[in-house]
Parts: structure tokens; sequence; C-alpha cells
């Protein structure tokens, strides 16, 4: 059968609807937002061909790495983002994805584990500061020592915290949804390929009401039966639709960048490291993205569209303007 979400009536008014907001984006259009020498010419055309597949806002996802880099990277980001008018009306904000998570095998992906850590406030500080105050979303493991008085001390700052790349134990996440962790990134990856049956991490979080889940539909990070089985367990009104788009997205078949991960786009779309059959972000684009949460979950069009744009611009405090191409 498929899943059942009620939804408040609505009278043809998915043309009116703003544009996608998508929260986790590293790179598009052929441009890795990783890059330490991103220019303006070549943020402005990624963010041209995001607005061409709908986009109207999106968050910048940093992926881990040595606290100094991603200072400079979010200086060169907020310096470009405040410079053009253009690129400043879509990117809305930042989304730190490490360097707090776990660096155990499997657990963290496509990160160098080399380079995580536990939280610490006056790093955090330090990123915030060169982004302007702009980090808006933050990514961590909880079972890391200090992580749960950090999670409090970002969600007194306003800053969204979810939990992903992680192993926690249902204690660990106990306290972080006490000390204000909302979300959970990319429910279902970032973890090992084997884990036990029943009692392992992606079932504890997607057991937490009070956790919203974000997932990546791209048929690939999970296949549509386990989407649909995860979109049921969730009450209505706690998921939202993510693409982790990478440099690949919008852009053909070939070799990118993610940071410094070397990144293989084949012709079935998926983007691999070499020699390694693990995900490295995804080349869903947004719109399609709409299309395949329709398709793999028999919803309709309009609530598809509102769950890729309405509903994360308001659980994340954003206002999304037109998708029109400038």
């Amino acid at each position: 059968m498929p899943p059942h979400r009620p939804t408040p009536p609505v009278h043809n008014e998915a043309e009116a609807l703003p544009g996608l907001f998508d929260f986790q984006i590293n790179g598009f259009g052929g441009v890795d937002f990783q890059m330490d020498d991103l220019d303006e010419k070549d943020l402005l055309r990624a963010t041209r061909s995001l607005r061409r597949h709908g986009v109207a806002g999106l968050f910048v996802a940093f992926i881990t790495d040595t606290i100094d880099r991603l200072c400079r990277r979010l200086e060169c980001m907020e310096k470009l983002r405040t410079k053009n008018a253009d690129i400043g009306a879509i990117l809305l904000g930042y989304h730190l994805e490490g360097p707090w998570l776990s660096p155990a095998p499997g657990y963290c992906g496509a990160h160098p584990p080399a380079k995580m850590r536990a939280p610490s406030a006056a790093e955090f500080q330090l990123l915030q500061s060169a982004a302007g105050g702009g980090v808006r979303l933050i990514t961590l493991a909880p079972e890391w020592p200090g992580a749960i008085d950090f999670i409090a001390l970002l969600a007194a700052a306003g800053v969204h915290v979810s939990l992903g790349h992680t192993q926690a134990g249902e204690a660990d996440i106990d306290a972080a949804i006490s000390a204000g962790a909302r979300f959970c990134t990319h429910l279902g990856n970032g973890v090992p390929g084997l884990l036990p049956r029943h009692d392992n991490v992606v079932q504890r979080l997607l057991a937490r009401d009070e956790l919203t889940a974000c997932f990546i539909p791209d048929g690939v990070h999970l296949p549509p039966f386990t989407l649909q089985n995860f979109f049921r367990a969730k009450p209505p009104g706690r998921v939202l639709f993510t693409t982790d788009a990478m440099a690949g997205a919008g852009a053909p078949p070939g070799c990118y960048t993610l940071g410094d991960v070397s990144v293989r786009i084949g012709t079935d779309g998926v983007a691999r490291a070499p020699g390694d059959s693990g995900l490295a972000g995804s080349t869903l684009t947004p719109d399609e993205g709409v299309r395949r949460v329709c398709r793999y979950l028999r919803l309709p069009q309009d609530e598809a569209r509102r769950l890729w744009s309405i509903e994360p611009a308001r659980m994340f405090g954003v206002e999304l303007g037109s998708n029109t191409a400038p």
C-alpha cells in the first residue's frame, strides 16, 4: 500500500509555491564549494545552474577538514556572497558537516577520519566569525566528550543541530535531544554496510519522534523500498529531503572533487571515490528530487514540493524568494 499522509486541502497552489530549498549542497554544476581558490565567476555559474533547477535558497555544506581550512573557506564564501547580490540572494547560510563526527570505520563515510575531533566552543566561535554569523546548521556525533554541552551552546545561539555520522547509544541520543538537537542528517547513510539487525543507530534515530529525519531520495543512498519504510515510520511533519549534492550534480559524467576526495561520476550518475564502492555525496538535483519523491512515495506533487521548499525553510528559519534565474 502507498504511504498515507494527511494533508490540508490545496487549491492548485503548486504553481504558487516558492522555489526549492536545499540545506546540504557541497557543490553543483561542476563547481566544488570546498575549493580553497573558489572565485566569483565559478560560484555564480553554480548558483545560476541551481536556479535553473528550481532552487531559490540553499545552505552551502562544508565537510570535515582542519579548522584553519574551514575558516578560510567560510571567509571566502562569505566575501563572495556579500559582494554579489545574485549569489547572496540564494546562498542563505552554511551547514558544517564535521569535523565533530565519528571517525570510526563506516561511520565516517567519505570524510577524513584523521581530521575529526571532539567539539570545541572556541573552534565554533572561530568558524562562526569567519562565516559572518552565517553558520545555521551543524551535523555532529553526540557521543564525543563535551558534545552535549556543545549542543546546548549551539541551540542557545540559534544554530540548528543534526545528528549524523554517529554511533550514538540511546543515552547519547536522549541527552542530545534534551540539549536541543532536532534533526538527523541523511538518515540511513554514514553508517557501516554491516550493522546489528535490530539494535543499531539507524533504528535508534528513526524511532525518535522528536527528531526530523532528512533523507537523500536519489534511489541510491536509500533504495526506494527502504525510503518508503523510513517515511512511514516518521510522524507527519518529521521528514525533510536533501540532495547532499556535490560538484558532479547538474554536470556530465567525469571526475570531480569533494574537498580533498577525488570522485568519479559514471554513466549511472553515482558519485564514488575511485577504487571504493562507497558513496561520496550525490548527483541528485533538487527538481529531480521532487520528481523522485512523487514517484517513490506516491505523493502528490504539491506535497512533495512543500517538503522541498516551504517545510525546510520554515524549520530552518529562512525566507525563500523567486527561483527565477537572474
